[in-house]
């Protein structure tokens, strides 16, 4: 019996509805934890840079082990690695859930995310294989993109409720029965599948990757006398992984790839875009709770508009990009990402709510446009041997903008986390940088979508 024999029907469907579940899990665990940082910081009297390590231990081990993770499945079983993610990922929400300690917590943090590298990239892919009819793959596709959406709704709304009502610890309980669930139908329903012909091993540019991302986002958050060596590393870092990489048949970072300018744009709109969605997230929910006083599930409803935004207009930027090409959906997400960031320096202590949330609306317009038109750009012209690859390279560009995002906002907020006058001289000092951020998104934008842009997708293709 062929794997699409075995995939009929509902069990097609069945199977999307477990690999959304995985989506939902690992994606939600980014916002939903950020509502629950002040409560951490209380109870655990952690510093500000260990809120910054709370979010971005797993953020960064996603940013730095996400090729390695579709690579392996490809060769050793998608079905095997997946199942091993739901079971790490639940492990590290357990450890998350009993941390003593803030230090406890962040190495669960970590144990959570490596499960989580062995989720998304190879979620996808068994859609994709499950789905061989086109028309069918789109549906499945857009359902599976529109989870994402979801979880960014559910995540603040579920987050609050469960710190007020239960604590912070218990929005790592949530994660467990949806796992273990979600186990037990990937052994029942699921089907294994490989690549014809898996990818090399690439040990030394994995190393060389989490080495370049890990020093860059610690010289960030830490202030000490360790930034110098840091900085150091992360430059030393980059010339080796390129030098190495250059040189070898299958890399782990395909290099020749970036000779597409819609690629490379794309990768790094995605970087930029998601450090501006970063520090938005980390300074936004320690300003309504901790200078707006507002309990976490009133937090959690003040971001809700963000998310329905996102849900309503990620389907119709798809429409869009599919029809005119992703220019439009980029320039109007660099738009409002900018005026969304210029528009925050009136935020004060005073601020009445509804003026906050208009301004909050810009962030939702931002997010709702941005992913489609990446994920266009990301994979469009490339050849189908490779398009798996560059949205895999797409995706590390927003782990790691995500993780700079938070690392920069929380540098800059440093200390002032209970003072409102000086929490809000430091959001501002935030906020212009986020502002640069969506100049360079849109400028961008324009540049990459140009027609001599689009002539180097088939350089890219022939290399």
């Amino acid at each position: 019996m062929t794997l699409l024999e075995e995939t009929v029907g509902t069990r097609r469907y069945a199977v999307l509805a477990i690999c959304c579940a995985s989506l939902l899990v690992s994606v939600m665990d980014i916002s939903i934890v950020n509502m629950a940082l002040p409560a951490i910081r209380d109870d655990l009297g952690a510093s500000t840079a260990g809120l910054q390590w709370t979010v971005d231990a797993y953020t960064l081990v996603l940013a730095s082990f996400l090729l390695l993770a579709g690579s392996t499945a490809d060769r050793f079983g998608r079905k095997r690695m997946f199942r091993l993610g739901l079971i790490v990922f639940g492990l590290g929400s357990l450890l998350c859930s009993l941390a003593p300690g803030i230090e406890a917590l962040v190495a669960a943090r970590a144990v959570q995310a490596a499960g989580g590298t062995m989720l998304n990239p190879v979620a996808m892919a068994i859609v994709v294989t499950v789905f061989p009819d086109r028309a069918e793959r789109a549906r499945a596709i857009g359902i599976f993109g529109a989870t994402a959406g979801l979880s960014l709704v559910l995540g603040p709304i579920l987050g609050g409720a469960l710190v007020d009502g239960l604590g912070w610890r218990s929005i790592f309980w949530v994660n467990l029965p949806i796992v273990a669930l979600a186990v037990l139908f990937t052994s029942l329903y699921v089907p294994e599948s490989r690549a014809a012909r898996g990818r090399r091993f690439d040990p030394v540019g994995q190393f060389l990757v989490a080495l370049l991302l890990g020093s860059v986002v610690s010289a960030i958050i830490e202030k000490n006398a360790w930034r110098p060596p840091l900085i150091v590393t992360a430059a030393v870092a980059a010339v080796l992984l390129i030098a190495y990489e250059r040189r070898r048949a299958e890399p782990l970072l395909e290099l020749r790839l970036f000779r597409s300018i819609p690629f490379s744009s794309a990768v790094v709109i995605a970087m930029f875009a998601y450090t501006g969605f970063g520090a938005f997230l980390f300074v936004t929910t320690l300003y309504l709770q901790s200078i707006r006083d507002l309990s976490a599930l009133d937090a959690g409803l003040c971001l809700l508009p963000v998310g329905l935004l996102i849900t309503v207009l990620s389907p119709l930027t798809g429409r869009v990009v599919g029809a005119r090409g992703p220019r439009l959906p980029l320039v109007v997400a660099g738009t409002a990402l900018t005026l969304g960031a210029f528009a925050s320096l009136g935020i004060g202590p005073a601020t009445p709510l509804p003026v906050v949330l208009g301004i909050f609306l810009l962030f939702g317009v931002f997010l709702g446009t941005i992913n489609p038109p990446i994920a266009n750009a990301a994979v469009s012209g490339m050849p189908g041997s490779m398009a798996g690859l560059a949205g895999s390279l797409a995706s590390v560009g927003r782990q790691t903008g995500t993780s700079l995002g938070v690392a920069v906002a929380g540098s800059i907020i440093g200390t002032a986390t209970t003072d409102p006058q000086r929490f809000v001289r430091a959001e501002h000092v935030v906020w212009w940088p986020t502002v640069a951020v969506g100049l360079v998104v849109l400028a961008l934008a324009l540049f990459s979508t140009s027609r001599r842009a689009h002539r180097t997708v088939q350089v890219a293709r022939s290399a």
